[in-house]
């Protein structure tokens, strides 16, 4: 059965040639000296991606190899504008980015609703030969051909956005977790890996407020060097604002688990280190109490994040045992001030640099002239 979540695609994107302004001069009776009235070239559609969060994956974008968008059309006589090519708005989930595939290069970043990034601008339209009409030139002829289109293969990878991101081992109750605070309905049975997609529930929470909380496939020992399932996921913990780790009760060495899973994440991006973490001992209604107060006081004494005691708490999510705890300390990390997000400073649209249109061509004498803002220059080449 074919997975329905999809974060990464390649597709070949194009944007709309500019269309070429018109070289025509007016003939009509009693007017011989009608002059220049070639109309500008109409504008070419750009590509744009629009951030959505009614998309969770990419999916849609599966089986679409080719994203193009209108050229623009050729100006006509009578100073007739051409007709712009239309934009093509591509909708894609929030915590998308986006590549060159050929260089590796990064392009941008959509990681909110309704954000807009031009990717691939559209070409401007070639102005007119009567744009060009002066005292001392008053039948130009030549018009300005249009802008060249833009076009490139991305790789659109997704990382998954959420406020806390669950870590561990494979079997280590994440997916019971989500299923008892959340509606989510994950896969859950007693062998290994049996997460092989990330899953986000809605995590209910006192007074109406609630949390998003991400289910990420198990990670083992050798991760971040492609063992087990390899990088493919470890990504989708980089847009996590705090982080769960969750190891058995009845494992061997708790904290040797868990500073293994802080090593993975070191490995992979050594910035996940700075988020904030919460460690929660699954299980433990295999623990009777003596043993968890002491195992919560091994903890507290050896686990600590910096400067900043560890948080600790001890749940089955089998027998309900410890979850509003667990809630209470997950909101409160969460609107900590030192885990506050930054605002986004980004503008709504984005608009990548491109170079200027420089020239345009003499369909007479196919003489090449500077950029139309210098008309100066053209009069004086005249």
């Amino acid at each position: 059965m074919e997975s329905n979540f999809v974060d990464y695609v390649k597709i070949y994107c194009r944007s709309g040639k500019g269309g070429r302004g018109s070289m025509h001069l007016k003939h009509i009776k009693y007017n011989p000296n009608g002059g220049p009235d070639g109309g500008d070239g109409g504008k070419g559609g750009s590509i744009i991606l629009r951030g959505n969060h009614n998309y969770w994956t990419l999916l849609h974008l599966k089986y679409q190899r080719h994203i193009k968008a209108e050229h623009g059309g050729d100006g006509g006589r009578d100073k007739c504008h051409g007709t712009d090519g239309k934009d093509v708005y591509v909708d894609v989930p929030c915590g998308t980015v986006v590549y060159n595939a050929e260089t590796g290069k990064y392009i941008c970043d959509v990681t909110y609703d309704g954000q807009e990034v031009v990717l691939l601008k559209g070409g401007r339209g070639g102005l007119g030969n009567f744009q060009f009409r002066s005292a001392t030139n008053q039948a130009p002829r030549f018009a300005q051909p249009g802008e060249p289109m833009q076009e490139m293969t991305v790789i659109m990878e997704l990382k998954l956005l959420a406020d806390v991101g669950l870590v561990g081992f494979p079997n280590a109750g994440k997916s019971t977790l989500l299923s008892a605070l959340s509606s989510a309905k994950p896969k859950i049975a007693n062998y290994p890996f049996t997460t092989l997609e990330p899953s986000l529930g809605i995590v209910a929470y006192r007074d109406n407020k609630s949390f998003v909380m991400a289910d990420i496939p198990g990670i083992i020992e050798g991760a971040s060097e492609g063992k087990g399932l390899g990088l493919r996921f470890l990504r989708h913990i980089e847009r996590n604002s705090l982080l769960l780790f969750m190891v058995p009760g009845d494992s061997d060495d708790i904290l040797r688990e868990y500073n293994i899973l802080l090593k993975e994440l070191e490995n992979f991006n050594p910035d996940m280190l700075d988020k904030h973490r919460v460690l929660a001992v699954t299980k433990c209604d295999l623990l009777d109490d003596e043993l968890v107060e002491m195992l919560r006081t091994e903890i507290k004494e050896t686990g600590r994040q910096g400067d900043k005691e560890l948080p600790v708490v001890f749940i089955s999510a089998v027998a309900n045992k410890g979850l509003d705890e667990l809630k209470d300390v997950l909101w409160k990390e969460l609107n900590s001030e030192s885990n506050k997000l930054q605002a986004i400073t980004s503008e709504d649209v984005i608009v990548h640099k491109d170079k200027d249109m420089t020239s345009f061509v003499d369909e007479e004498e196919d003489v090449e002239f500077f950029d139309i803002e210098d008309i100066e220059d053209i009069e004086e080449r005249e």
